[in-house]
């Protein structure tokens, strides 16, 4: 974004309370100063281990490729399996601060820093589209590893202004689909959308002889999202603890790194096209399929 636009629409909530002008409407004014920009397509990555941030190895090579490959988004939003809160958060910061939240990694993992700037403009017009809940901001978090350790290779310069979005674990499948059906005009405002985390995730069966043998359950579960997902099954994926019952319950013992693709698939449109990369589980319990909608 020019900075001709960040300080203008940077200046309509200030303006809007020196005027009396309504929030709302101060809002809906931003979103209408916010440019207009070709459809971004919208990702949903499996990230894995913190480590391919800095590793030379296939999935920070597609990471860097899909970056190139992309139109440049205005902003991106990353909705990441790392950042777990009741009700639901936006990060309305000016500076995130990259956040290392692991641990027994390499000092020079912990070194990195992803210093991309924040984005309030976009982050009130989110909380503005999104009804089906209360969002609030917050000024706290930053930028966690689901984010920056995909962003470090697919963005190095870290240029492009980056906020998140929080995940209540509490809620159903279907109330993070319902917002993501929301955070659609983002799209069309040069925003692209990542959510990271990973198809299947279950840490407890790593292989760590990394043999290259899955489990059947790991293949399983990846294999009927993945069939659902060309399908465009977003049904049977709502339902997918009913229909797949203890497979689901091993390819995710808890159920943080699935949701981020319920945001994503709510923002897919009808007949977009649906690719696929880094579509291999790695550790016989983490599947790296990542998803691309649309672009």
């Amino acid at each position: 974004m020019q900075r001709r636009s960040l300080i203008k629409s940077g200046g309509i909530i200030a303006l809007a309370q020196l005027s009396g002008m309504s929030t709302l409407s101060a809002l809906a004014n931003l979103g209408n100063s916010l440019p207009a920009a070709p459809r971004m397509p919208v990702l949903f990555v499996g990230h894995g281990s913190p480590m391919n941030a800095i590793e030379d190895n296939e999935y920070s090579k597609s990471w860097h490729a899909i970056g190139a490959k992309l139109p440049r988004p205005q902003a991106i939003l990353s909705v990441s399996a790392h950042w777990l809160t009741k009700g639901t958060k936006v990060t309305g910061m000016v500076k995130p601060r990259t956040i290392h939240d692991f641990g027994g990694f390499p000092k020079k993992l912990f070194d990195q820093q992803y210093p991309a700037p924040g984005s309030p403009e976009y982050a009130a017009l989110t909380r503005q589209l999104v009804s089906h809940t209360h969002v609030e901001s917050d000024d706290a978090w930053g930028l966690d590893h689901g984010t920056w350790s995909v962003l470090l290779p697919m963005y190095p310069a870290a240029d492009i202004p980056v906020f998140q979005m929080s995940l209540d674990y509490d809620q159903s499948p279907q109330y993070h689909y319902e917002i993501g059906k929301q955070l659609s005009k983002l799209r069309d405002k040069g925003v692209l959308i990542i959510g990271s985390g990973n198809l299947v995730h279950n840490l407890g069966m790593l292989d760590w002889s990394n043999s290259g043998k899955n489990f059947d359950w790991a293949h399983e579960f990846d294999t009927k999202f993945t069939n659902w997902i060309n399908a465009g099954d977003h049904t049977s994926i709502l339902n997918y603890q009913k229909l797949l019952g203890n497979t689901a319950k091993m390819a995710h013992p808890t159920y943080d790194h699935l949701l981020p693709l319920f945001y994503i698939l709510g923002l897919q449109q009808k007949n977009e096209r649906v690719a696929y990369f880094n579509d291999r589980i790695d550790m016989g319990s983490i599947s790296m399929r990542s998803v691309i909608i649309g672009g």
